[in-house]
């Protein structure tokens, strides 16, 4: 089996309902998509990336990366990206895969790696700030073990849809990271895109 976190996938498959539906992935940030932004972000993190996202795969071409859709029906949220990660890099003989959003551009550069750390023998956590007794999460920022991806699949099936939930009742610890950079900033709203540029000219 490969190393832990030596995949990566970039959940895209949310329907941006506060954006007014579309790709986030493909809104503009100074000049470079956020999707642009994020795989160059996560690119010296790992070896292999692929996309979760929905519909037509054609509208994503241009990043040259697989694009993984939900493998469950109804658009059930993060968790089914997940799974997606989980299946892919499950397929590639991986024994964890690395999660990151598409509409967060400013994630540690150092993610992986401690995500990694956090992870211990489970290879299992979850990004958060806060303290180790009072997390306050970002779930879509995770290394995932792939032996539980059936377990999710099941899960999911019966109508799980908490990622936090999910995950800590399964093992995961927090990987805690400084709140006062915001790291996790993201972006679900016109004002949140406006917001990013002034932070991105800084």
């Amino acid at each position: 089996m490969q190393r832990a976190g030596r995949f990566g996938v970039i959940l895209a498959g949310g329907q941006a309902r506060r954006m007014g539906g579309g790709d986030k992935g493909l809104l503009m940030l100074n000049g470079q998509s956020l999707m642009q932004r994020v795989i160059a972000r996560l690119a010296p993190q790992v070896e292999r990336m692929a996309i979760n996202a929905n519909g037509d795969p054609s509208r994503l071409s241009g990043f040259a990366l697989p694009v993984l859709p939900d493998p469950v029906p109804g658009f059930p949220g993060p968790l089914a990206g997940v799974l997606a990660a989980m299946d892919w890099a499950a397929g590639l003989g991986a024994d964890a895969v690395v999660t990151v959003a598409a509409d967060t551009p400013f994630f540690p550069a150092d993610l992986v790696a401690r995500l990694r750390a956090a992870g211990g023998t489970a290879g299992f956590s979850l990004a958060a700030t806060g303290t180790d007794a009072a997390p306050d999460w970002h779930p879509t920022f995770g290394l995932w073990p792939t032996a539980l991806r059936n377990k999710l699949r099941r899960d999911l099936l019966a109508g799980q849809r908490k990622v936090i939930d999910w995950a800590v009742q399964n093992g995961a610890r927090p990987a805690l990271f400084d709140a006062q950079t915001d790291p996790f900033f993201n972006i679900n709203t016109p004002e949140d895109l406006a917001a990013a540029r002034l932070r991105d000219d800084l």
